[in-house]
Order: C-alpha cells, then structure tokens, then sequence
C-alpha cells in the first residue's frame, strides 16, 4: 500500500515538472495607436531578446523530452516528465506574429518620407479595376438568368 501511495506522489511530482502553460503576446496592443517610432524600435529590442530567451528555453525542453523519452525505455514513470505543453514554441510563434506586426507598423511611422507617399498613389490606382473586373462578371450571370 505505502509503495502505490509512492508511486502516486511521484507522478504527481513528475507531472507538475511536465511544463508550464503558455502564455502568448498579442499581435495587436493597445497602446500601438499612440506608439511613437523610438517606443516601438525599444519593443522590437526588447521583443528580439524575449525571442532569444524562448529559443534557449525551447532547445532545453527539447533535450529533457528526449532524455526522458529515452530513459522513459527503462524506467516508464520518467515519461510523465516529457513536457507536452510546448509553452516556448507557441509563444515564439505569437512573439513572431508580433514583431511582424511592429515591423510594419515601424516601416510607416519610422520610414515614411514625405516623398514615399507619391508613389502609394498609382497602385492603389491600378488596384480598383481590377475589383470592378472581378465584380462585373460576378453580377452579370444573376441578370442572364
């Protein structure tokens, strides 16, 4: 009975080790709207070492799962120790999303010279005959009908 009871404590214990959850960045925030070019740069920085730090983190819980996984052949409970949440690789992906986000947002506040604005104007030109032309055979075969 006390080797169940054990048992049972051990797993548990290996279990709570198994992973934190994750706990991802959204891509848009609230304070983007007021963000200035030096505030969003500073989020970028700070965003490329976060990115840095779930990088190491993602290699260290890739060597336990494998450690575990390998000595899980001999000794099965250590399986429970595998870290199956994944909580680094998906907030990458979400801090990913985010500075692609903050890219864009930097390229038109930051980079934006007045003369950058002239040639926006001829392709969003070119870009409206092209929804007519889609629209136009669209609402032809209803009237053939």
């Amino acid at each position: 009975m006390r080797a169940g009871v054990g048992l049972a404590v051990a797993l548990l214990a290996l279990t709570a080790c198994a992973g934190r959850d994750p706990h991802p960045v959204s891509v848009v925030q609230p304070q983007d709207q007021y963000s200035d070019c030096a505030m969003i740069r500073a989020e970028i920085d700070a965003n490329n070492v976060q990115a840095q730090k779930l990088a190491e983190e993602n290699g260290m819980k890739v060597a336990q799962n494998v450690t575990a996984g390998v000595v899980g052949l001999v000794i099965w409970p250590v399986w429970f120790a595998m870290d199956t949440k994944g909580a680094a690789g998906t907030e990458a992906d979400a801090l990913k999303a985010r500075q692609e986000f903050l890219a864009n947002l930097a390229s038109q506040r930051c980079n934006a010279p007045p003369a950058a604005a002239a040639p926006a104007p001829p392709p969003a030109a070119a870009q409206p005959p092209r929804r007519r032309a889609a629209a136009a055979p669209a609402q032809q075969p209803p009237t053939q009908q």
